[in-house]
C-alpha cells in the first residue's frame, strides 16, 4: 500500500504541472483585460497601460507563467489584482466556511441516501422503491440554484423560519446561529449528492442480497433485520465508502453555485467574485487547490477501498 501511494504521489507531480500550465493558459486567453479601470470613469489610456505594467501583464505568456510558478514553488500564490492582498491570506479566510459546508453536506447526503437506498433495495419494485427512485432522479436533475432559490422563498419568505443568506446574523454569533444559517445551503448541496448516492446504495445492496452467504444466514433462522443490517449492509457499503472521494468534484462545483445563492462567505463565492473582477491570481490559486483536492480524493478512495475490503491488494 505504501508503495502504491508513493507511486501515485510521484505520478501526481507531472499531472499537477500540466494542470497549472493549462489553467494558466485558459485564464491568459480568457476574454477581458484586468487592467481595464472600469470602476474609474476618469481613467485614461495611460492609466490603463500603467496598471497593466504594474500587474506584469505586458510580459509574454511563458514569462508570466514562469514567474507565477516560481512564486508557487516558494509558497507564494501571488497578489490579488483587485484587493492587492496576498492570495494565500484571502483563501485561508474563505477555506473554513467552505469546509464546514462541504462536510455538513456529505454527512446530510449519507444520512438521507443510505436508509432510503437500503429501503428501496429491500422493497424492490414496491411503491417505496418507485418513490425513492423518483426522488433520487429529481435530486440529481434539479439544478442547485433552482433548489436553493426555491428553499429561500419557502422557508425564508413564505414561512420566515430560516435565515436566507450569510454565515451569521449581524450582531450575533455562536454555534446556534451558525447552524441556522447552515441548514438551507447544506440541504441544497446535500440533496444533490444524495440523489446520486441513493442509486449507488440501492444497486450495491441489490447485488449483495443475491449472494449465497445471505441465503445461508436466512437458512440458519436469522431474522431478516439481522441479515440485512449485520451481513448485507456491511458488504454493500464497501464501494459506497469510496464514493466520498469521487464526490469532491461535485462538492467543489456545487459549492460555487450554492455559496453564491446563499451569500456564504467561502471559496465558491470568492471564485465568482474573482471571475467577475478578472482577478487571475486568485482564480489560478483556487483552480490549483481544486485540482489537488480532486487528486487527493481519488487516492483516499483507493486507500479506503483496500482498507475496508481485505480482498483488495495494490501491488
Amino acid at each position: 500500500m505504501f508503495q502504491y501511494i508513493s507511486r501515485r504521489l510521484l505520478i501526481s507531480i507531472p499531472v499537477l504541472l500540466g494542470v497549472t500550465f493549462l489553467n494558466f493558459l485558459l485564464i491568459y486567453f480568457a476574454p477581458g483585460d484586468p487592467s481595464e479601470l472600469s470602476q474609474n470613469p476618469n481613467a485614461t489610456e495611460a492609466d490603463r497601460i500603467l496598471r497593466k505594467e504594474m500587474l506584469g501583464l505586458n510580459d509574454p505568456f511563458i514569462i508570466q507563467y514562469l514567474k507565477w510558478f516560481y512564486g508557487l514553488l516558494h509558497g507564494d500564490l501571488g497578489t490579488s489584482f483587485t484587493s492587492f492582498q496576498p492570495v494565500a491570506t484571502m483563501i485561508m479566510e474563505r477555506l473554513g466556511p467552505t469546509l464546514i459546508l462541504m462536510v455538513s453536506s456529505v454527512v446530510v447526503s449519507y444520512l438521507i441516501a443510505i436508509p432510503i437506498g437500503i429501503l428501496s433495495a429491500v422493497k424492490q419494485y414496491s411503491w417505496m422503491d418507485y418513490i425513492a427512485t423518483t426522488g433520487s432522479f429529481l435530486g440529481v436533475s434539479i439544478p442547485n440554484f433552482f433548489f436553493g432559490l426555491g428553499s429561500i422563498y419557502i422557508f425564508g419568505v413564505v414561512f420566515g423560519i430560516l435565515p436566507t443568506g450569510g454565515m451569521n446574523t449581524v450582531g450575533q454569533s455562536g454555534v446556534g446561529d451558525l447552524l441556522l444559517h447552515l441548514i438551507l445551503p447544506t440541504l441544497t448541496l446535500g440533496t444533490a449528492l444524495a440523489g446520486g448516492m441513493v442509486r449507488y446504495v440501492r444497486s450495491s445492496v441489490l447485488e449483495v442480497l443475491g449472494l449465497d452467504f445471505l441465503r445461508t444466514a436466512r437458512a440458519k433462522g436469522m431474522r431478516e433485520a439481522v441479515v440485512i443490517n449485520k451481513h448485507a449492509l456491511k458488504n454493500a457499503l464497501i464501494p459506497i465508502i469510496t464514493i466520498v472521494g469521487m464526490d469532491i468534484p461535485l462538492l467543489i462545483g456545487g459549492s460555487v453555485i450554492v455559496e453564491t445563492v446563499f451569500q456564504w462567505p467561502g471559496m465558491g463565492q470568492l471564485t465568482i467574485q474573482s471571475i467577475l473582477s478578472r482577478d487571475y491570481p486568485t482564480l489560478m490559486a483556487i483552480n490549483l487547490i481544486a485540482a489537488v483536492c480532486v487528486f487527493l480524493g481519488n487516492i483516499w478512495a483507493d486507500v479506503m477501498y483496500a482498507a475496508v475490503d481485505p480482498r483488495v491488494k495494490y501491488n
